[in-house]
């Protein structure tokens, strides 16, 4: 197994004492059992820090494992980053990965914020568990879920855990069009590049230009956003 995958990086600060204190706490009473150890970290995660697509992205110290664990919120990839970053803090080999995926129950301020419902390098996790890669996606916690009618995606330890094509409701939920790929770390700047090409510049700019007049926090209410549905 390459070690880069068990090693702390600038990001993925699996070192960082406040991500091993969380980590240790989360899988207590479970012993040494890495694939037990793997579905109380992907809980933890997916419930204890809050899904919200309106926070900042464009530097890495928006995607440091201890800094999620401190603000208890971010989007898809802080949330994989910081349950990347837990596996390694248990000794599991963990990675995140990439990829482009259509989001056909998202809100109507969403998808007029980002100007489409293709979410460019959405983040998941793969852990190494009994020989092989399996994937997780943390992303949206139970409470989220339940508002959009849609079951919490759940996470066995042995079945890559991915987005339900529908919903409750039978109505289409996500759609995967494109994979990126897995790394050791964040790509930050990919990332970036490819959400200028995919939501135009002018656009990812005023973002940017949103986070820092605010300087911290979100820039809206996620969670109390009108619903769409197809």
């Amino acid at each position: 197994m390459n070690t880069e995958y068990l090693s702390p990086t600038a990001m993925i600060d699996s070192d960082n004492n406040d991500v091993i204190h969380y980590a240790l706490n989360a899988v207590k009473g479970v012993g040494e059992d890495k694939v037990k150890m793997a579905i109380k970290l992907y809980y933890q995660v997916r419930d204890g820090i809050r899904y919200d697509p309106y926070t900042p992205f464009y530097l890495p110290e928006h995607y440091r494992a201890g800094n999620i664990i401190k603000k208890g919120r971010g989007y898809c990839v802080p949330k994989a980053a910081l349950l990347c970053a837990l596996g390694r803090a248990c000794g599991i080999p963990s990675r995140i990965g990439f990829a482009t995926v259509r989001n056909h129950l998202a809100t109507r301020q969403l998808i007029e914020y980002i100007g489409s419902d293709l979410f460019v390098y959405h983040g998941y996790v793969e852990f190494y568990l009994n020989g092989k890669w399996i994937k997780a996606t943390p992303a949206f916690n139970a409470e989220l879920c339940k508002r959009h009618r849609a079951a919490p995606l759940e996470f066995n330890g042995m079945e890559d855990s991915l987005f339900q094509s529908y919903n409750l409701e039978n109505r289409k939920f996500m759609e995967y069009v494109k994979d990126h790929g897995v790394y050791a770390d964040v790509p930050v700047d990919i990332i970036v590049s490819a959400w200028r090409d995919a939501y135009g510049d002018d656009r990812v700019a005023r973002w940017i230009q949103e986070f820092e007049e605010r300087k911290e926090g979100s820039i809206r209410n996620f969670f109390t956003e009108e619903i769409l549905l197809k």
